[in-house]
């Protein structure tokens, strides 16, 4: 097992890490204990009573991050013709028909998320085995298939996130930066909470949300009590 360093360690000491703490709370201990160089990325880290092997307890979803996520987006926009106008008005950086499908076969992925009209689907579908494993797949279910692309291209520029249930049922989502306010990554991080809850699958049985863990890039986790709504 690595070793941590002296700041490691030192962060741990500065709470008690058996504890559970409210999501205020857990935040302000976080902005206390960075000790990065850099604009650390904050995550969200949940463990789900649900078995992902079962399409009925599969959890996915969008959600509008209030503060949005601090990072810069690059959008790709699968569209042709007035739908394309549409995108690059909209401020996606890569827009493209079938050109960008033969792009993106050669290798190309150097963006964060892709949105497609539906009328590109055929032959974007081609493109399965290359953005599928990168999460980057457009979506119906998460608004990313949609003729609305100046919409789609707006929301996630706002900071518009998805959240997905992994194979042993976990759920890790960026919610921001060590330099926002300890308010804004509480705001955040009870948005993505509520949103993950109201997503819960009518087929899970027994406790949904059995774990909350909040950190930064190269902070220990903090744990997170949960017993309901997190907004209240």
């Amino acid at each position: 097992m690595p070793k941590h360093g002296k700041k490691y360690q030192n962060a741990l000491k500065a709470y008690d890490s058996t504890q559970a703490y409210s999501i205020d709370e857990a935040a302000a201990i976080l902005k206390k204990i960075a000790f990065a160089k850099f604009n650390e990325t904050v995550d969200l880290d949940l463990k789900l009573g649900v078995d992902p092997r079962h399409a009925d307890q599969q959890v996915r979803g969008t959600v509008s991050l209030p503060h949005g996520t601090g990072k810069s987006v690059r959008v790709a926009v699968f569209a042709k013709g007035e739908k394309a106008a549409e995108a690059e008005a909209a401020g996606a950086e890569i827009v493209g028909a079938e050109d960008l499908v033969a792009k993106v076969q050669g290798g190309f992925t150097d963006f964060d998320a892709a949105i497609s009209t539906p009328d590109m689907m055929r032959e974007v579908g081609k493109l399965g085995k290359v953005l599928g494993p990168r999460g980057l797949m457009p979506n119906p279910k998460t608004g990313t298939v949609t003729m609305d692309v100046a919409k789609a291209v707006s929301e996630i520029k706002a900071g518009k996130v998805e959240f997905r249930v992994d194979k042993t049922a976990n759920v890790h989502v960026p919610i921001g930066k060590i330099q926002f306010t300890a308010e804004q990554i509480a705001e955040n991080a009870k948005t993505l909470l509520d949103a993950i809850v109201r997503a819960k699958p009518a087929a899970a049985k027994g406790q949904y949300i059995r774990s909350v863990t909040l950190s930064s890039t190269m902070s220990p986790g903090i744990r997170v009590a949960f017993t309901g709504a997190a907004s209240k």
